[in-house]
């Protein structure tokens, strides 16, 4: 174990592109192989090669500044989906959405019918929760 931990001193490891570069390998590989098409296997390839590539480069500069710009792009679709299974996970809350300006408004389960107010822009409208 040592041996490993002498060998990837000083360089970049795994963030969110490199893990992403990997599951998508992953994805395209057993896509290629269910399918039997060559492309798929190829892209998997290249997409495994270079997802290992930035885990053992030790250019960390460089690979931040590509970690950054791939948040940048993806983190969005994250926090969406993050979003939404924190949503589906909480028992004890209904999510609305504001017919005004369409912020999300979380009120306690089983309340009956309320009228709730936007904390943006002071709606009020009434649901059954």
């Amino acid at each position: 174990m040592n041996w490993l931990r002498r060998m990837m001193y000083g360089r970049y490891g795994a963030d969110q592109l490199s893990l992403f570069l990997l599951v998508a390998g992953m994805l395209c590989s057993l896509t290629g192989a269910l399918s039997r098409l060559t492309l798929f296997r190829l892209a998997a390839d290249v997409l495994w090669l270079f997802g290992i590539f930035r885990m053992l480069s030790r250019n960390q500069e460089r690979r931040r500044l590509e970690n950054v710009k791939f948040m940048k792009w993806a983190g969005p679709w994250l926090s969406w989906l993050r979003q939404k299974r924190n949503m589906a996970r909480d028992r004890e809350h209904r999510y609305f959405k504001c017919p005004s300006c369409g912020a999300q408004l979380r009120v306690p389960r089983g309340k009956g019918k309320i009228s709730i107010t936007c904390r943006r822009c002071g709606t009020i409208f009434q649901e059954k929760t």
